[in-house]
């Protein structure tokens, strides 16, 4: 039996260089910060969302850091909108012979009562985690299979192991998109696509922050049950990402990784 490989892990094993990374919702919070911090790390960055004029201030501080990014306006739950996302993708992908990240970030949550939630919130929900993360999916991978390689990382929820109260949409779409990652990656890892699922616990966002002063009580009962004894903010996922876009993570698919600050762990 031949020795196992002994390479040390170094650091440029984090890098992204000569790597195109599209990252929907990437106007605020989460797909933000990650948007800045693979540009950061030498990949050029398409972001994704509704709001243009955020996707251009996102794209003006990436290049005001030194980075390279550029964005396509984007509602993930539009099929025609993920197709010509695709299709920019694929473009930059060929002209900067550029293998692919894909992160699919885009979602919203909120909080009512299981007999309060109406058919509209219901497709909504559904819509934009589930069919949008499939279809953003299914538009870029095949230039991920045919260039042998490709990340996709979806994001997912410490919400979708664990459960809380009048959430009851946002939770089943969670644990349907960690599914998914695992059942895609049946499918494409044999390809060379390594997919796999990050999952946030509560993270302070501009669309979080409502919450604190509308539900001081409800907020506070989720730190309680979080054991790091705060909320997350869009930093704290930072590595997690950056390990699951990169070459350090080309063993890992499948996989969800919770950086919930023991949330799950605790039941």
């Amino acid at each position: 039996m031949p020795e196992p490989a002994r390479d040390p892990v170094v650091l440029p094993a984090f890098r992204l260089d000569g790597r195109v990374a599209v990252v929907t919702g990437a106007s605020i919070g989460i797909g933000r910060a990650i948007a800045e911090v693979f540009a950061l790390a030498g990949a050029h960055v398409l972001l994704a969302a509704r709001n243009e004029e955020r996707l251009a201030d996102v794209v003006s501080a990436i290049g005001q850091a030194g980075g390279s990014a550029e964005f396509l306006r984007a509602d993930v739950t539009r099929i025609d909108d993920l197709a010509a996302l695709g299709a920019r993708a694929r473009q930059l992908s060929s002209e900067r012979d550029a293998d692919l990240v894909l992160v699919n970030n885009a979602g919203f949550g909120f909080t009512k009562p299981a007999l309060e939630v109406t058919e509209e919130d219901f497709d909504l929900i559904t819509s934009t985690h589930l069919k949008g993360t499939f279809f953003c999916c299914q538009h870029i991978a095949p230039v991920m299979i045919e260039r042998g390689y490709g990340k996709i990382i979806n994001l997912g929820s410490a919400w979708g192991e664990s459960t809380d109260a009048k959430k009851a949409p946002y939770c089943m779409a969670k644990a349907g998109i960690a599914h998914l990652t695992r059942a895609l990656s049946t499918e494409w890892a044999p390809l060379g696509v390594r997919l796999n699922t990050l999952a946030p616990t509560g993270t302070l966002t501009e669309f979080t922050a409502g919450a604190m002063t509308r539900m001081p009580e409800r907020m506070e009962g989720i730190v309680r049950r979080i054991s790091l004894g705060r909320f997350a903010v869009p930093n704290d996922h930072l590595g997690a990402a950056l390990f699951l876009a990169s070459p350090a993570s080309d063993f890992v698919t499948a996989h969800t990784l919770f950086v919930d600050g023991g949330l799950t762990g605790s039941g």
